[in-house]
């Protein structure tokens, strides 16, 4: 069991005189205290996002405070550890803070003189815990930025509730057409969520013969059915501790959804022709690229399990309604296939950029993907079906030609912005224009270099 992290002080002493004592001196200044008479098992008990400082005697039977010291500083080599000596000890004590030890006090101290340590240590330890989490909050930022490319106002508001949601424990249902990107998107909830080191197993459950879904779902024992020989592990079970995605949720039986909903409701698994009730610790993010409301209506979908799935709901944006991050990613693309491929990269000319621009992409980003590798394979920049209308959400009213004009010229700076640059000046060179139209034309644009993954790039 681990240590609650209401507790700030754990304090191990094998003398119950001494530690009753300490243990007396911490209480009375406000301090939550675990007193342990022994070391051992510590380091297991103990996150690496504990808030808490350790007190711990030198010389103890069993694990001593040094060997104490290298095994927690083993699992996070920034938590203060303070060392109580007796007066023979002290070099033992001056060798321990060189190992790391963030102090050491000799007997017999004064309580001020613990309290004061103890405070220091508690304070150095929210620093660390604090920095730690902008730190996780930056990079999880930035892989989010790599995953989902694009700046236009839906990726961004994306992005921002996948940030909100992936540390909650809340299952997640995906919206979004076919191509749209809802597996990426749900790996982006797993890997930035506190289960990012359990497994994420993905299933489309569209893609499973109905007569081996509940088999592969829920698994079974053997003999439950004809051919089970042996017992096999469902995929609810297999993704314990982890996520489980389960997209084109639609396309299952409403005998299934049954056993999902109770599986949602109690977080249980049986498998098929056994009675045992197995408890699972499991995110489930579902995806539909269907209106499952209307489907509910239909009859063809439980409504119960539709409001179940609908609490945390993600709408993935089709690519038609992004007009702006068309180039973007397609830059992305193209740089990813031509590295992968080891060709030189092309570029792209205006006229493509503006067929680009004006697709409708009903294949979505798979399509948008697929049309990037033939390019940097050097084969014909063809889209099918292209339409001679304008880019996606640009206007043809009053004024058409020159809203056009506004979108086109911020969907090449969005462009420009997906790729690698070490300063706003060498965005700017870039683009062919000076430093300081190009802050005007991000300001006016609602760009920001820092948002593009150039985050650390000095603005000279």
């Amino acid at each position: 069991m681990t240590i609650d992290n209401q507790i700030q002080v754990v304090l191990i002493d094998d003398d119950p005189h001494l530690r009753q004592a300490l243990c007396q001196t911490l209480d009375l200044a406000g301090l939550k205290v675990l007193p342990l008479g022994e070391a051992t098992g510590l380091t297991a008990r103990l996150t690496r996002d504990w808030p808490g400082v350790v007190v711990s005697d030198i010389r103890m039977p069993g694990m001593d405070g040094l060997e104490l010291l290298t095994e927690l500083h083993g699992q996070d080599p920034e938590l203060p550890v303070l060392l109580i000596t007796g007066h023979g000890d002290v070099p033992l004590a001056v060798q321990a803070m060189r190992a790391g030890a963030y102090d050491f006090l000799e007997k017999p101290f004064a309580s001020d003189a613990l309290l004061d340590s103890v405070r220091r240590a508690l304070s150095l330890r929210r620093l660390v815990l604090d920095n730690r989490s902008l730190r996780l909050a930056l990079s999880d930022r930035q892989q989010l930025s790599t995953r989902l490319v694009g700046q236009s106002a839906p990726m961004l508001r994306l992005r921002e509730q996948i940030g909100a949601l992936a540390a909650t424990r809340a299952d997640v249902l995906i919206l979004g057409e076919t191509g749209a990107g809802k597996e990426v998107v749900a790996r982006a909830l797993h890997d930035l969520s506190n289960r990012r080191t359990g497994p994420f197993v993905a299933i489309n459950a569209g893609a499973l013969a109905e007569s081996v879904v509940e088999s592969e779902l829920f698994g079974h024992e053997p003999g439950a059915f004809t051919g089970a020989q042996k017992r096999r592990i469902g995929k609810f079970e297999f993704a314990n501790g982890g996520t489980l995605f389960l997209d084109e949720i639609e396309s299952m039986s409403l005998d299934v959804q049954v056993k999902l909903l109770r599986l949602l409701q109690e977080r249980v698994v049986e498998r098929l022709g056994g009675n045992q009730q197995i408890p699972l610790d499991i995110r489930i993010i579902a995806a539909t690229k269907e209106d499952l409301r209307q489907s509910a209506d239909q009859g063809r979908f439980r409504a119960d399990l539709y409001y179940r799935l609908n609490v945390a709901p993600l709408r993935i944006p089709p690519l038609r309604e992004r007009g702006e991050d068309a180039l973007m990613l397609f830059q992305h693309f193209t740089d990813e296939a031509s590295s992968r491929h080891g060709l030189p990269l092309h570029e792209l000319q205006p006229g493509q950029r503006a067929m680009l621009l004006r697709h409708n992409w009903p294949g979505n980003v798979r399509e948008l993907q697929n049309v990037a590798e033939r390019f940097a394979l050097g084969l014909e920049l063809a889209l099918d079906n292209a339409p001679d209308g304008p880019a996606p959400g640009v206007p043809m009213s009053t004024g058409g030609l020159s809203e056009q004009v506004e979108h086109f010229e911020k969907a090449l700076i969005a462009a420009e912005l997906g790729r690698p640059h070490s300063s706003v000046r060498s965005l700017a060179e870039a683009l062919g224009v000076p430093r300081k139209t190009l802050h005007d034309k991000l300001r006016k644009h609602g760009l920001n270099f820092a948002d593009s993954g150039n985050a650390h790039a000095d603005d000279d």
